[in-house]
């Protein structure tokens, strides 16, 4: 059983959604607030009912609402709009397994009769006279009355669902969020639990009691209470004595603490808690038909990452699992065909690219891909040349390097250009081309035709035909006295400065890149860091 297709609407930071999703593995990659967290909560909270491990209607507040959606709503009661204020919608959509049966229907917005649930958190028509006095004065609006929310969970064949109703057993694995010792080691707790019998849980209870009766039993502890009831009239006219506490809140969960070789969990290092946390739940998880992991990469050095991810690999079998990631090497080692590109509220597979490209990235260790996804705008080159240039030209144009502004300058064969271009294509990132034109400039217009008057892709070149390359382009653009001066030489004519230049590409043009000296940019590379 999994999850085919996911539609979400003004949840957080994904107003509009549609995601389809692989049956067995999928790598979900995108830049910082891009939803990927987002989509795995979402899921969650349309299979669990759960948000921050309580019921979805203790937790409903403002901020689950998309916030364009809600600026929106404010502005238009502005206007004397009365209507309702706008929904959260969650759908899941599930492959046609008979043991879904129960939950098919077309009561869905794709209007799709297939087995799936949906989370609705609507407007309650049963508060509308609250609602209009709440309204009355829209100056005052400031958010969602989500006191007038309901939250209707249904599955497509429109009948109320429960977390035990829904056959589709999610287990949700964000080590990230606990931020502090008695989160985390109430986490591992939790886990280690559910790994007991419900005989074994006794067991630790009852040893745990008689612990403590133990510790009343003590001859130190019995002076100290004698000690103590001496005084009773002091402060109370009733006997004051130490004792551990025996309520329902002080369990053996609260006073056990989980080791690893001896060393409270929490004292270990994060990269090692983070790894544990992962291994626990995914072991416990032997009942869940979907893995919903977030960063597994968090605060692990290259081996442990490699370890934890063969087992994530090796534990999920052939059960769904949705990662999210910003690292190439999960992205790699758990397979680039699976990859996700999220961008807003958009997952694009590469098995949507051409075919020929799809098996060009298949094939690259994936780090230069994902370079490009996760950027908001890039300026391909040609090598490291080029690169070096591209970035002093940037920072002479705005005072910082490119990547303190958001620009991802990345170095990749001039034969791969069109690969990149049609995933910044795909996804409607903005992309410079900085490449040479060869010596054959009507060749190299008709290779990018797609291209050359593109709305967000440019492709950057001198038509003279003359400078072919990026060095005849810096000579062309300065004095030879100016480079010589740069480059620590005395040439006397273009033709050996051009030579060495030539036989030197990388050292020239990190001398360039690190003069304080005065020479220009040739014009093609600054529009393209313009």
């Amino acid at each position: 059983m999994h999850i085919t297709k996911v539609v979400i609407k003004n949840y957080r930071c994904l107003q509009d959604s549609t995601v389809d999703l692989n049956p067995n593995l999928n790598v979900i990659v995108g830049d910082n607030e891009c939803g990927k967290s987002t989509l795995l909560e979402a899921i969650h909270l349309a299979l669990s009912g759960q948000i921050n491990g309580r019921a979805i209607q203790g937790e409903l507040h403002p901020y689950l609402f998309n916030s364009r959606v809600v600026s929106h709503y404010i502005a238009i009661l502005h206007k004397k709009y009365v209507g309702p204020p706008p929904p959260i919608l969650i759908e899941l959509y599930f492959s046609d397994d008979p043991a879904l049966t129960k939950l098919k229907g077309r009561i869905n917005s794709l209007k799709l009769d297939v087995p799936g649930v949906r989370m609705l958190i609507e407007f309650n028509e049963g508060y509308r006279a609250e609602y209009e006095d709440y309204i009355a004065d829209p100056s005052l609006i400031r958010t969602i009355p989500v006191e007038h929310y309901i939250v209707r969970w249904r599955d497509f064949a429109d009948n109320d669902v429960t977390a035990r109703s829904i056959p589709v057993r999610p287990s949700y694995i964000d080590a990230s969020t606990l931020r502090n010792n008695g989160v985390a080691n109430r986490y591992v707790l939790d886990v280690v639990k559910d790994s007991l019998t419900r005989e074994e849980q006794v067991s630790l209870a009852l040893s745990y009691r008689q612990m403590k009766d133990r510790f009343l039993a003590d001859p130190k502890v019995a002076a100290i209470n004698s000690g103590l009831e001496a005084k009773k009239g002091h402060v109370s006219d009733k006997a004051i004595t130490v004792s551990l506490d025996s309520s329902a809140r002080a369990s053996w969960e609260s006073g056990v603490m989980p080791h690893l070789d001896e060393i409270p969990m929490t004292l270990i290092g994060k990269g090692e808690q983070s790894a544990v946390k992962i291994k626990l739940a995914l072991d416990v998880a032997d009942n869940s038909h979907i893995f919903l992991i977030e960063e597994a990469e968090n605060h692990l050095s290259f081996t442990n990452l490699a370890s934890l991810i063969a087992h994530i690999a090796a534990k999920r079998g052939d059960r769904q699992l949705l990662i999210t990631t910003h690292s190439s090497y999960v992205m790699n080692k758990l397979g680039v065909d699976s990859v996700l590109m999220f961008m807003n509220g958009i997952a694009t597979k590469l098995t949507a690219l051409d075919p020929k490209t799809r098996d060009y990235f298949l094939k690259l260790p994936g780090y230069d891909t994902l370079r490009l996804v996760l950027s908001k705008r890039a300026i391909l080159v040609e090598g490291p040349s080029d690169e070096l240039i591209v970035q002093k030209a940037f920072h002479r144009m705005h005072g910082k390097m490119p990547i303190e502004a958001g620009v991802d300058v990345i170095s990749v064969s001039s034969l791969a250009f069109k690969r990149f271009l049609e995933i910044a294509n795909i996804l409607n990132t903005k992309v410079d081309v900085v490449t040479d034109n060869d010596g054959d400039v009507a060749r190299l217009q008709q290779k990018y035709a797609d291209y050359l008057t593109h709305e967000h892709i440019a492709v950057r070149y001198d038509p003279d035909e003359h400078a072919r390359t990026l060095e005849p382009q810096l000579l062309k653009a300065n004095d030879r006295t100016v480079l010589n001066d740069i480059l620590g030489t005395a040439y006397t004519t273009d033709e050996e400065l051009l030579k060495f230049m030539q036989n030197n590409k990388t050292e020239v043009a990190l001398r360039l890149f690190e003069t304080d000296k005065a020479w220009n940019v040739p014009e093609y590379i600054n529009h393209a860091v313009a």
